[in-house]
Order: structure tokens, then C-alpha cells, then sequence
């Protein structure tokens, strides 16, 4: 490991430096923009990219369509390698569905259009709507 790039537990990075760093997103300048999009959150609130992350704080990002939930246990300055930013946080990410029930739900061909009026009351009964 090198000190230069892993931090003490009571010092503070930046929030996209940390995010890149841990390796969520894959360019820093990705991870600002993420930051001023709103798909970051430090402790529940959408922070700046400057926002200071010290150990003990949880992160919410929303990367590849899916949310990550992170809890810093030591900031890191630098990218280091994968084993390494593993190591500085703790993953509380919930597990994806199972690919049985994303295959059996209904998709529609792309550029097919709005669903007709046909199609939306058989979606509702798939879904278990009732209807009115």
C-alpha cells in the first residue's frame, strides 16, 4: 500500500476524488459531473463535488443504472488498485434482482410507440392494478 496515496481515518478528501478513487466512477471528471447531477449523496443529501468526506460517512451513487450504498472507512487521496480501494470502504449495496424476474417482465420493442390502450390494461393486470 502507499501512504502517499491512502490517507489517516480523520482526514477529509473531496467527494468526487473519493468516489473516482474507490473506483465507482471511472474518470474524476465523471464522478464532478455525477456530483452536480445529484446522483451522489453524502449522508442522504446531494452534495458539491468539493464537498469534504471523512471515515464514517455514507455514500449513496447512482452508477450504471443501479445505486451503490458506501461507508467510508479511510479516505483515499489517489486511484490506488482494486484490492486496495476495496479495502478503504465497506459495500452496503443491496444484491440485484435475480435474472429471472427481470427476463419475465414485459419489455416492448424499442421505437414501438406508446402502449395502446390494449397494452396498458394488460400491464395493469400483470401488475396487479385494479382497475377503475
Amino acid at each position: 500500500m502507499s501512504d502517499i496515496a491512502l490517507g489517516n481515518p480523520s482526514d477529509s478528501v473531496r467527494i468526487d476524488q473519493y468516489v473516482w478513487a474507490v473506483r465507482l466512477y471511472k474518470t474524476r471528471s465523471a464522478a464532478s459531473d455525477a456530483c452536480k447531477a445529484g446522483h451522489v449523496k453524502l449522508n442522504g443529501e446531494a452534495v458539491k463535488p468539493s464537498e469534504k468526506v471523512v471515515a464514517g460517512d455514507r455514500i449513496r451513487a447512482w452508477v450504471a443504472h443501479r445505486e451503490h450504498i458506501i461507508e467510508v472507512v479511510q479516505p483515499i487521496k489517489k486511484r490506488v488498485g482494486a484490492q486496495v480501494a476495496r479495502a478503504a470502504y465497506r459495500d452496503h449495496t443491496p444484491p440485484p434482482p435475480p435474472k429471472e424476474i427481470l427476463a419475465s417482465m414485459p419489455r416492448r420493442d424499442r421505437g414501438a410507440g406508446r402502449p395502446t390502450k390494449k397494452d396498458r390494461r394488460a400491464l395493469d393486470k400483470l401488475r396487479g392494478r385494479s382497475a377503475r
